[in-house]
């Protein structure tokens, strides 16, 4: 048989098909596993596998058996499926991407994309594998993500920025429209959502479904907590309780608005009648949550660090500006080296005009797909800043390393986050694959 990584190959020349149709098609060829499940669907720009990943911990320290669907993975497509923050098996994954192949030859007339088979593979998993419930992450928009044609018992929406534009349209308000296409009517929902025209265009859309849809900023106060637990706890009231939380492993103030909108998920599921959610497994769930890639510190144990980071977009780089500005250390004349990569329908040159506040030398590369951005055509923009291009992620990579700075951030890409990861293993024995890095417990 052939492995995950081949079939999926054959299948990536379709590119992105938006559309239920198909989906709902080879499902029904495939006995709808979806129906079988209980799903949390969530959307959004920024956060949502975060997000996810933190509400699935919770359910499953809770003691139920929960499916995480998330896209796209760093270093192994097996990533995307896990069972109990566990990644599925490559043969596995193999075998079920095989039989949605074979559906849609013998009996629907058309092959899934890329994103359709891994999507009807984890319903498959999720259906044989009996989990309680599934969580979600919505790969692009909503309303025409395969992921929707799931009928969920709850939506949650982070947040929301210019990206895909040429998708999902110009405008915040058009692009917070497509998002909504996970609420249902009657269906709970609570969002976190900062600008004003995409919260009033979610707003407007919930009110035309008669969907409950809480805004989580006006629910929850944060405030800062050391009584237990690590330094760097934190308190979390809303209506229904009030929660330490540790986010060591998740850092970043972001990370905040993220927590509060699983840990409302939670409440709400709880609500719903999921009894075994209570305080001390919604603490627990967000204190062992991993995430690899997001602000990601790894110490290659010679006093050097380098910094992980999936931002891909302008929002995510003003972030991670924001989290290195806040938590350096070494004094305000030690900056840091700044190894970027993005694709081609991003908006880089935004992107970098943020991210080299601090940075005292630069090295652009390529990031392995067939989108990237030839790096070259971003030195113009930093003409007056120490660059360096070279389009070979790994000999990059040598030359950040060598610069004699204490610490090197990588961000633009999550394509160049995975394969720097690797990198960075083959050299120095760490991280840990993210594949084999649970989730949650």
């Amino acid at each position: 048989m052939s492995s995950a990584e081949e079939i999926l190959g054959r299948l990536e020349v379709f590119g992105v098909r938006l559309g239920l149709e198909r989906t709902r098609n080879l499902l029904a060829a495939l006995a709808d596993p979806h129906k079988a499940l209980r799903v949390v669907l969530v959307a959004g720009s920024n956060g949502k596998g975060s997000t996810s990943a933190l509400l699935a911990s919770i359910l499953g320290a809770s003691g139920y058996r929960v499916g995480l669907y998330t896209s796209p993975h760093l270093e192994v497509v097996e990533e995307r499926i896990r069972i109990s923050g566990h990644s599925i098996a490559s043969a596995e994954l193999a075998s079920l991407l095989q039989r949605a192949v074979d559906v849609g030859r013998s009996q629907v007339g058309a092959l899934p994309t890329y994103f359709e088979a891994l999507t009807l593979a984890a319903f498959l998993h999720f259906q044989e594998r009996a989990v309680d419930v599934a969580v979600l992450e919505v790969g692009l928009g909503g309303r025409l993500d395969a992921t929707n044609v799931s009928e969920p018992i709850l939506s949650l929406i982070t947040s929301i920025t210019l990206d895909h534009q040429h998708v999902l349209g110009e405008r915040l308000s058009q692009i917070a429209r497509e998002k909504a296409g996970v609420l249902r009517p009657a269906v709970p929902a609570a969002c976190w959502v900062e600008a004003p025209e995409a919260i009033e265009a979610l707003e407007e859309r919930a009110l035309e479904l008669g969907c409950p849809l809480v805004d989580v900023r006006r629910e929850v106060q944060w405030s800062d907590s050391t009584d237990r637990g690590s330094p760097g706890s934190t308190r979390l009231r809303t209506a229904r309780g009030t929660y330490t939380l540790d986010l060591s492993l998740l850092p970043g103030a972001h990370q905040r608005r993220n927590a509060a909108l699983a840990v409302f998920g939670a409440e709400e599921l709880r609500r719903l009648g999921w009894s075994r959610i209570s305080t001390q497994t919604i603490e627990r769930g967000i204190g062992v949550c991993r995430w690899p890639g997001r602000l990601e510190t790894v110490d290659l144990g010679d006093g050097r660090r380098v910094l992980l980071d999936a931002a891909h977009n302008v929002e995510a780089a003003k972030l991670l500006t924001s989290h290195l500005a806040s938590s350096r250390t070494e004094g305000p004349d030690q900056g840091f080296c700044l190894l970027f990569g993005a694709l081609v329908d991003k908006a880089a040159e935004s992107m970098l005009a943020t991210l080299v506040e601090g940075a005292d030398q630069v090295i652009l590369t390529a990031p392995g797909s067939p989108r990237a951005l030839d790096p070259r055509l971003l030195e113009a923009s930093l003409e007056d800043r120490d660059v360096v291009v070279d389009s070979n992620p790994a000999s990059a990579l040598s030359r950040a390393l060598d610069s004699n700075r204490a610490l090197t951030v990588v961000c633009g890409s999550i394509y160049l986050i995975g394969e720097v990861r690797r990198e960075l293993r083959r050299r120095f024995g760490v991280p840990l694959p993210a594949a084999e890095t649970p989730t949650g417990p």
